[in-house]
């Protein structure tokens, strides 16, 4: 069995606790400043407006506009500037100097004073490889040496880089965070003839619930009285209104829309539909992919590489070029090169990989929140993006699950047409619950059916054959080829029957009469999903179901499936699975959840279709699709394989770009305004970069008629 990998644990990183998110998780207790919790005194109080986790009970604010040390310190800087590159100015009065240099300190103190107080706790606590560490030395390196533009200009920007950081995992929590707006807050209860408010956690199973129009429905059961429209958006991503009738399931968090329901309560609000989609929601965050788990242990050790590296680019040529008599042109003053070392440290920060490769991941998670598509965590993303076989339950996967007729077929001797032989059929089977009956009874129109006129008696359910019935006087058989044999039904062939389907003979007065086909109808969009998947690169389709060979088959041959397995039991579908896996790519097993717990579990990624109420989809699957609708399996792939490449594609940029930095840097090409380009331009273009998948707002929004 593959390991589910779940963890809480946070990464310390650059010296904040970050998960996925890029804020804080849960953090050990020597985390937190003194006045709180690392991730506030590190992203200045503003992050997701989302209680912290870690269980300091502070909360984040959001941002309304760039901070306001930003602005003041940006309106110090450039009169400075100015001040120092104009040269009637410069060089008219000391007055002038001291006044830039003036303006550049105040602006220095202002956008740095808590990134260097939270250099030193982190020095305090041990930690000296962190981002602040390097922009500290960087910029208080080059006021030392007589560049305060640059200094200021390093601290200016990275907390400019740090607003757009925290924008951006605001941006992306808020794809998923939408979802928590589906969490009813109170419930309306029929109590003594009256609507009695309460907090749905509250109201127990079989109670009953009221629902006006506009309001969302705040726990699962079944349609008592009413009828409406319902909006299922939320849930899974569906613009298209649910028609909802008395006798009807219905969800929590799904909105009602047009006349007052009530609805009688089957489930309590912990296991409603809202509550697991919640809970799975807030957990995704915690399972991590190999590209995240690569970053964090890169970073850990990468940042005191560079540092040392950094440290050598600023001592060694000083005493070194002298001794070398060829390097006698070299300029090998202290100065250049402790600055080109301040420029090393600057360019090196790790923060462009540390937070775009989260946030990508993050940011697809909620993409596909957005289509209902709900991934447990964003290993599952990795594999997704790599999947080249996806194998397939045939019921309620492939098919509707429903069945219907398909064929009717009268045989020559009964004398009866198609309407007659199915009028006797559904007659035959009035008085059975069974699905075939219903099937037989759904296809037939007549009114008679229906007012009783015809006379039916006698009706006896033979276990394993069928049944017998006695409809106006005459005796009609409906049932398998056994039972026609066994009855001595006259002109009954065998080689005749149907073979695509259940089929269901008749015979009346003992008479053959002719047969009929019930299967299970393909869903209409279960080819054009299959050939979407493979436009996506899955390259295999295979077929596991118990359904007979001569079914299956014909399933199999209508949507073009590779590989059919069939007549298999649970255990058997475990057993054909592993048999597959371990070939070119990986492995997504889509099943209805119902009865595929075991193989969902068993496959590198098992998708749930259309399991919205199925506690055991939910919980052994690692991808749910919220409805019905075999395109979103596509949809997820595709969003997968976006992610990865939005991952890989800022991993190659952040560590080409600084390579390219570091070298030419060194060499004396590159100056400080380059390294703060590698370092807070790089990071803005690679968040730019992973939020592009929230770009694409294709969520569906609710019809505004019905």
């Amino acid at each position: 069995m593959k390991d589910k990998e779940k963890s809480n644990s946070c990464g310390e990183l650059n010296g904040c606790c970050l998960n996925d998110s890029g804020c804080c998780g849960k953090m050990e207790k020597d985390h937190h400043d003194d006045d709180g919790c690392c991730c506030h005194a590190h992203h200045g109080g503003a992050h997701s407006g989302i209680e912290c986790s870690c269980g300091c009970g502070e909360e984040g604010g959001e941002h309304e506009g760039f901070p306001k040390k930003i602005w003041i310190a940006a309106l110090l800087f450039v009169p400075a500037l100015l001040l120092e590159h104009i040269p009637a100015l410069n060089g008219a009065s000391p007055l002038f100097k001291t006044a830039y240099i003036a303006l550049y300190i105040a602006a220095y103190i202002v956008c740095g004073h808590d990134v260097l107080l939270a250099a030193v706790k982190n020095i305090i606590r041990g930690r000296f490889f962190c981002e602040q560490f390097l922009m500290s030395v960087a910029s208080i390196g080059a006021l030392c040496m007589g560049e305060s533009g640059e200094a200021v200009a390093v601290m200016l920007f990275y907390q400019l880089g740090e607003f757009f950081q925290d924008f951006a995992v605001d941006k992306s929590r808020d794809a998923i965070s939408e979802l928590m707006s589906i969490r009813p807050d109170k419930a309306f209860v029929l109590r003594n003839g009256r609507a009695v408010e309460s907090d749905p956690a509250k109201v127990a199973i079989g109670e009953i619930i009221e629902v006006k129009p506009g309001e969302r429905v705040p726990l699962d059961g079944f349609v008592e009285s009413g009828s409406s429209f319902v909006d299922t958006s939320a849930l899974t991503g569906e613009s298209l209104p649910r028609a909802v009738n008395p006798g009807d399931g219905i969800l929590a968090g799904t909105v009602n829309r047009d006349g007052v329901l009530t609805i009688r309560v089957t489930k309590p609000y912990g296991q409603s539909a809202v509550s697991r989609i919640l809970e799975l929601t807030e957990k995704a965050t915690a399972v991590k992919a190999n590209s995240e788990k690569f970053i964090s242990r890169f970073a850990r050790v990468y940042t005191p590489i560079v540092c040392f590296a950094a440290l050598a680019v600023a001592v060694l040529p000083p005493l070194v070029l002298p001794l070398i008599p060829a390097a006698s042109a070299v300029d090998a003053s202290w100065q250049t090169w402790i600055y080109r070392g301040l420029l090393f440290l600057v360019v090196s920060c790790p923060c462009a990989l540390v937070i775009s490769v989260p946030l990508s991941f993050f940011s697809g998670i909620g993409a596909a929140g957005r289509r209902g598509i709900l991934v447990k965590g964003s290993s599952y993303i990795e594999v997704l993006a790599a999947v080249r076989t996806a194998v397939f339950d045939k019921t309620g996967t492939l098919t509707k699950g429903v069945f219907e007729v398909a064929e009717i077929n009268p045989a020559a001797a009964g004398g009866l047409s198609r309407d007659e032989l199915i009028e006797v059929a559904a007659h035959a089977e009035s008085l059975s619950n069974h699905p075939v009956s219903k099937s037989l009874k759904s296809a037939h129109s007549c009114p008679r059916c229906l007012d009783g006129r015809l006379q039916i008696s006698g009706m006896k359910e033979l276990s394993g054959l069928g049944v017998s019935v006695v409809v106006d006087g005459k005796q009609v058989l409906a049932g398998n080829p056994r039972l026609m044999t066994e009855q001595g039904v006259s002109g009954f062939d065998s080689a005749s029957a149907g073979n695509s389907g259940t089929t269901v003979h008749i015979a009346v007065d003992g008479i053959y009469c002719g047969h009929i086909v019930i299967s299970d109808c393909v869903k209409e969009d279960s080819a054009a999903a299959l050939q979407a998947l493979k436009d996506e690169g899955v390259s295999r389709n295979v077929m596991l179901t118990g359904d007979s060979a001569a079914a299956a088959g014909a399933v199999a041959a209508e949507l073009g499936i590779d590989t059919v397995y069939s007549g298999l039991l649970p255990e058997d579908k475990v057993n054909r699975l592993e048999s597959l896996l371990g070939g070119d790519g990986k492995l997504m097993y889509v099943g209805d959840g119902i009865n595929d717990s075991p193989v969902l579990a068993r496959a590198d990624v098992g998708v749930a279709m259309g399991a919205l109420g199925s506690d055991a989809a939910i919980e052994a699957a690692d991808v749910v699709i919220m409805d019905d609708k075999l395109s979103k399996l596509a949809e997820a792939v595709s969003i997968s394989k976006k992610t990865v490449g939005i991952v890989r594609e800022n991993i190659v940029f952040s560590l080409g770009v600084k390579f390219a930095i570091m070298v030419l840097g060194t060499l004396g090409i590159a100056g400080m305004w380059a390294a703060v380009f590698g370092d807070v331009g790089v990071t803005v273009l690679a968040v730019l970069n992973a939020l592009r998948l929230l770009a694409d707002k294709k969520k569906a929004q609710p019809e505004p008629r019905l």
